[in-house]
């Protein structure tokens, strides 16, 4: 199973956290209704179906690579305003469309000012979001800290330092760089509460998203070892429950 396949399995990891996100971002775009939307990167669904939920849009196309991830969003959004097909950032189809958006899906990218480019191309408004990998998306913070500690030798799968560019820095240069002559940046917060440490584990296990994928690489003995280190730094109440935030960049241009 590669890292990017099963939508359940990822939905249970980050996916039911995107949707949280989603909701602020698609108020904060303030679009007006009737409007046609490419949802670039749409994953299991959590962009597409607020914005159907909540846009009032005439249309919503939704692109993935991934064949599991269009399977699970078409079985899942039964809307006649949208469409999915599977086709990378570097295939986007033709527009025009009113609103491009994207989220958490530029930094796999390879070439984000190319794909931002072409956006910008076929869309009137182009806005992302991206999680703060290097700081605020706590879930993925503590296991990544943890695996500093123990597995020094990894530091590189760090998504902090893979997607250094996951700020509001690093997303104005890249809007910049693509073209946009004003970018509108701002954070959006929101809460992941986990019952107890299975439920924050467990997700981890299923190898969908990197720190996953990464996670089933190891021999067992080091997942043990690993596990038990992200154990020891959760702020995990009394009643076994752990409540953290997840911090996402979001822009507009």
């Amino acid at each position: 199973m590669s890292e990017w396949s099963s939508g359940g399995i990822y939905e249970s990891y980050v996916g039911r956290w995107s949707r949280l996100v989603a909701t602020e971002f698609v108020d904060w775009l303030e679009q007006p209704a009737g409007l046609r939307w490419l949802d670039v990167g749409c994953g299991t669904g959590a962009l597409t179906s607020t914005i159907l939920r909540t846009a009032d849009p005439a249309a919503v196309v939704g692109v993935d690579p991934s064949d599991g991830f269009i399977e699970y969003a078409r079985q899942t959004i039964h809307d006649e305003r949208v469409s999915f097909d599977v086709r990378s950032a570097a295939e986007l189809p033709d527009g025009p469309f009113d609103a491009v958006v994207s989220g958490l899906v530029l930094n796999f990218v390879p070439e984000r000012v190319e794909a931002l480019r072409r956006m910008r191309e076929i869309g009137s408004t182009v806005a992302i979001y991206v999680w703060d990998y290097a700081g605020g998306m706590q879930l993925m913070r503590y296991f990544f800290d943890a695996m500093t500690e123990v597995r020094p030798q990894d530091r590189d799968q760090d998504e902090g330092r893979r997607f250094a560019f996951c700020t509001p820095e690093g997303l104005d240069e890249l809007f910049a760089a693509a073209g946009f002559s004003t970018v509108r940046i701002r954070e959006i917060v929101v809460p992941t509460q986990f019952e107890s440490f299975d439920d924050y584990w467990n997700p981890f296990l299923g190898g969908q998203g990197v720190a996953p994928a990464y996670l089933r690489s190891l021999a067992e003995a080091d997942q043990v070892e690993l596990r038990e280190a992200v154990r020891a730094r959760l702020p995990i109440e009394a009643d076994g429950s752990i409540k953290l935030t997840a911090r996402a960049w979001a822009a507009i241009g």
